[in-house]
């Protein structure tokens, strides 16, 4: 094993995840930038735009489980095709992606649209921040369409490590947002001033500049994937259903953990106007974190996917270990940043008195348990990209509803426990995971390739790991 480690190949690895997941950090540093200066300009109107601000994130955030399952299975497919070179199966598995992600896109753009008051009423019982959120959720509602089309593509550029497009439209489209908030949300170059509405339709029109850059650049260096519409609907009973096969544990974990996750959003929506401000900049903090880290998450599954789709799967293994305690290192160099400067940033959102101490103990709670909590995410982000969709969806799946859920509600709504004690109760089933997350790592049984020279290396990967044989489906 020492053998081993020394002829690891550190130089072009941490090349390759540099130029993979830098790219992708900044990409979704942006977008969490555009969401702070959202709440920064919002934070004059005061407290309670902050809050409603936050709140409609949050169903935003529910949207988002329901379409990322479709984003992790579609990258499994993109990622193990790409190391494969089968342009037929990219276009075919991309265009399924597609279909799945615009629908859930067009559920929610509805409820936003047609039933704000219903969503807003689901999240707190502070009417006047019910009032406020359904200003913004009635117009911001239009920009779901457009920013799951975005998402979309972006995976599919993402998983073909074309990075730099997606990159480049997030500047694009975060310019195009911090501009037009001045312009709508207080009244500039002759707009009248619209309040929370103006930051809603500056995010409506920054979704569309996003995909519009997305589109023009790819055409512009003659990207072919995205252009080759009739092979995206090439499908048959055989890949459709090893799609799904594939999609469904994501799928099914995204959309359970998007529930539990409103759950608890729901008990501390409960809570003092001064915690739900507090929370709606810690949500945007905490978008900070995983921006920062869901770009070395996707050069993880993308470094990891190609290998097992070319059939190089000691080298995925190899990559696999190390991948996980560099992600979470990074993590923490990022989080101890934060907490270094919560006073200027904190301040600067509108938080003082009750709320700027909530604000305070969220956050260093948080600290702590995201270098576990994100190597988790790596480990399960990777077992997908290499074929198994199951074994991270069980176990948190599982230990959401039979551990986090009942802790959050007994402490919310029974024991009637401050809400920091709430608040940690979201994590205490983090650590546990972890060691059967490192366990499954070292195995190596989430290595099951979808594609044919990945088939043909797994028996030989198998004997020398000392597995049984196991379906690779």
């Amino acid at each position: 094993m020492e053998r081993e480690e020394r002829a690891f190949p550190w130089a072009s690895f941490l090349k390759k995840l540099a130029a993979i997941g830098i790219p992708v950090a900044l990409q979704n540093l942006l977008t969490t930038t555009a969401s702070m200066v959202d709440t920064m300009m919002v934070a004059p109107l005061g407290e309670l735009s902050v809050g409603a601000l936050g709140l409609c994130a949050q169903f935003s955030s529910l949207m988002f489980s329901g379409y990322w399952g479709f984003v992790g299975g579609g990258m499994l497919f993109f990622s193990q095709y790409w190391g494969a070179k089968d342009d037929k199966g990219l276009a075919r598995s991309y265009g399924m992606t597609l279909v799945c992600m615009m629908t859930v896109a067009t559920v929610f753009g509805c409820l936003a649209v047609l039933a704000p008051e219903a969503v807003m009423k689901l999240y707190t019982d502070k009417e006047a921040i019910q009032v406020i959120g359904v200003q913004y959720l009635r117009i911001v509602g239009f920009a779901y369409i457009m920013q799951v089309f975005s998402m979309a593509m972006s995976s599919l550029l993402r998983g073909t490590e074309r990075v730099r497009i997606p990159m480049a439209a997030s500047i694009a489209s975060v310019g195009t947002n911090l501009f037009l908030n001045w312009v709508f949300i207080y009244g500039h170059l002759g707009s009248p001033a619209m309040g929370i509405r103006g930051a809603a339709l500056a995010t409506t029109c920054a979704a569309a500049v996003n995909a519009a850059t997305i589109l023009i650049m790819a055409k512009a260096v003659g990207y072919p994937y995205l252009f080759r519409v009739r092979e995206h609907f090439r499908w048959d009973r055989e890949h459709l259903r090893e799609y799904f096969v594939k999609c469904f544990p994501i799928i099914c974990n995204e959309v359970l953990i998007g529930v539990g996750n409103m759950v608890i959003n729901v008990t501390l929506g409960r809570q003092t106007e001064e915690v739900i401000a507090a929370l709606a900049v810690f949500r945007v903090l905490e978008g900070f974190i995983i921006g920062f880290f869901s770009g070395f998450s996707n050069a993880s599954s993308i470094l990891v996917g190609t290998c097992v789709g070319a059939g190089e799967l000691d080298t995925a293994y190899e990559r696999a270990k190390r991948l996980v305690y560099l992600c979470s290192g990074f993590i923490l160099l990022g989080g101890l940043g934060i907490l270094a400067l919560h006073k200027p940033i904190l301040t600067g959102m509108s938080l003082e008195g009750e709320s700027f101490r909530a604000g305070l103990r969220m956050v260093s709670i948080y600290i702590v348990v995201a270098v576990i909590r994100m190597g988790n995410w790596i480990q399960n982000d990777t077992y997908r990209a290499s074929g198994d969709a199951v074994t991270g969806t069980v176990l948190e799946i599982a230990f959401m509803y039979a551990l986090v859920l009942p802790c959050v509600l007994a402490a919310g709504f029974w024991l009637h426990l401050p809400y920091w004690a709430i608040f940690l109760c979201c994590y205490i089933d983090e650590p546990i995971r972890y060691v059967l997350m490192q366990r499954h790592l070292y195995s190596g049984r989430w290595i099951r390739p979808v594609t044919d020279q990945g088939r043909a290396a797994l028996p030989a990967f198998q004997a020398r790991h000392g597995q049984k044989k196991t379906e690779t489906a």
